[in-house]
């Protein structure tokens, strides 16, 4: 879940997957040389014999043991519900291509007396991502790509950084996070504005990591190789996914557009936990990352693709999506948390799925959705089962559809809550989810803090490749930052001496972050390096 993200971090933030008993997400490493680092061929997944699952056991769970699990998880969620104070909740249970139990609990918005149903709109976050493979996994069945087909051949305009890997990157790494491409690339110019062109265009800004062999999670990667199938097809991705996956299923109130949510007559407005206590908050437009984390949906709608999933893409007697093609999207592409002890599970990441095989030997598909300005949500399929569960919440990610999640299967199989999941989700998912604040405490100048130099030294337009220009102007006696296509402006507040702060917003927002002037000898900044941007050495502006 995640995410994954301020990002440079592992957490799940913006539109990200949590990866619950998975592991933690790593962000990626060293850059690979000129000509590209040593990797492995290929993996060739559709030419793969059969391309089939591994061996599943045979179903271990009766008919009771669900059904005791559903008539417990109605008072497990008012529970969870009473002790956060998350004001709407809306869950689905699939059981062998029966939906058993769907219904929606608490407030679409606070203050407002309209309850949550099962018709409800949430958004969904990086839910999005196994819903954007089963997308690419029907374009497969059609013959029109292939998930080891190169992202170059049908986005000829498409570059990462090494010009090896532009060529080989393939729509399947992508998917799976093994690209090279640093933790969360991309995300920081959609906090400024920039649209999804803009964003993939630079993408081949960032040093990459050794290629096949490091994950990090980058939303914009993977929407890169949704766009270039969409581009084979000749249509836009949200027409594609619609076509493809939303109208056979029926999903009739699924979109990955953020207008078809906006206008929703029964949607569930985000909400963020302060101080105060729960607040309506506004997410950011998802759309130029769609793919990834823009799909907008009900839990009537989600059964009906979860009962695709479990079917091996058949739903009610018709094959709308190719078992083989879907069925890759469930295999271990990349480790995505390697063990940190000898008997320790490792973690690994499919296409758009974490992946993992639990203590019974099952395969168990997951993923979870986080907005940091106010919106969780989970999926957790065992497909030997033909079980699987959906729960969507309207508030930032404090882990309570994983804990309702987690509790319905230990129920399931245990009889009984063996962990105390709120109690334990409710500590790793915002630790998880919560941005790396920056070391220095911006609120508590050092003692003789040097002062600052007149405005006019650091007044003035700088320059810079990816993030575009960064514009310093004195309004009411005060210094601004402006950046991005639509001139966001960040007050700066004096620290020390050339060095200044400002609050940061968006999703990637990690409180103050520092703004430090380099001033020459003519009393003039040539350079100032903003924090929050420079993880991966791209924040640097240089005055024209």
């Amino acid at each position: 879940m995640v995410r994954h993200g301020g990002r440079r971090a592992a957490r799940p933030g913006l539109r990200v997957a949590v990866p619950l008993l998975a592991g933690a997400l790593i962000a990626g490493c060293t850059s690979g040389g000129a000509n590209g680092p040593v990797v492995a061929p290929a993996p060739s997944p559709s030419s793969t014999p059969a391309s089939a699952p591994p061996a599943q056991p045979p179903p271990q769970l009766t008919e009771q043991q669900v059904s005791a699990a559903v008539a417990q998880i109605d008072g497990y969620v008012q529970n969870a519900m009473a002790k956060t104070g998350v004001p709407g909740v809306a869950l689905a249970v699939v059981y062998k291509d029966e939906v058993v139990h769907v219904k929606g609990f608490g407030v679409r918005r606070l203050g407002s007396p309209e309850t949550v149903d099962p018709d409800t709109v949430f958004q969904l976050a990086s839910l999005s991502k196994p819903i954007s493979s089963t997308v690419v996994s029907g374009v497969v069945g059609q013959k029109a790509v292939k998930w080891d087909d190169p992202v170059a051949a049908h986005d000829p305009g498409f570059a990462l950084a090494d010009p090896w890997v532009s060529s080989h990157v393939t729509v399947a790494d992508l998917f799976s996070h093994r690209s090279g491409l640093p933790d969360h690339a991309g995300d920081l110019l959609e906090d400024l504005g920039y649209q999804r062109d803009y964003i993939l265009q630079h993408l081949r800004d960032h040093r990459l990591a050794p290629f096949r062999a490091s994950y990090a999670y980058t939303n914009y990667g993977l929407t890169e190789a949704a766009v270039a199938v969409a581009k084979a097809k000749g249509v836009a991705w949200e027409d594609l996914a619609a076509d493809v996956v939303y109208k056979p299923l029926g999903m009739s109130s699924t979109s990955s557009l953020r207008s078809a949510y906006d206008n929703a007559a029964n949607k569930a407005t985000p909400h963020v936990r302060t101080d105060a206590g729960w607040q309506v908050s506004t997410t950011q437009n998802p759309d130029p990352q769609a793919p990834a984390g823009g799909v907008s949906s009900t839990v009537q709608d989600l059964a009906r693709w979860m009962r695709l999933q479990l079917a091996d893409g058949s739903f009610e007697g018709r094959q709308i999506v190719d078992p083989a093609a879907l069925n890759e999207t469930r295999l271990p592409h990349i480790v995505s948390n390697p063990p940190h002890a000898p008997a320790g599970n490792a973690g690994f990441y499919g296409l758009g799925w974490n992946v993992s095989t639990d203590p019974r030997g099952r395969l168990r598909l997951n993923h979870s959705g986080a907005f940091e300005l106010g919106a969780a949500t989970v999926v957790t399929l065992l497909p030997s089962e033909q079980l699987g569960i959906v729960v969507l919440t309207n508030g930032q990610p404090i882990g309570v559809p994983e804990a309702v999640a987690e509790e319905f299967f230990d129920v399931a199989q245990e009889g009984h809550e063996t962990v105390d999941w709120l109690s334990f989700m409710g500590k790793v998912v915002p630790a998880a989810a919560q941005g790396a604040a920056s070391p220095t405490d911006y609120t508590k100048p050092p003692a003789g803090a040097a002062p600052a130099k007149p405005d006019t030294a650091y007044v003035g337009t700088y320059g810079n490749g990816y993030f575009g220009p960064l514009t310093v102007g004195s309004q009411n006696g005060r210094l601004v930052m402006s950046l991005g296509p639509e001139n966001l402006q960040f007050p700066l507040q004096h620290y020390d001496g050339d060095v200044f702060s400002f609050q940061t917003r968006g999703e990637n927002a990690v409180g103050l972050s520092g703004v430090t002037f380099t001033v020459g000898a003519d009393g003039q900044a040539s350079t100032v390096v903003v924090e929050q941007f420079d993880h991966d050495g791209l924040g640097t502006f240089t005055r024209g």
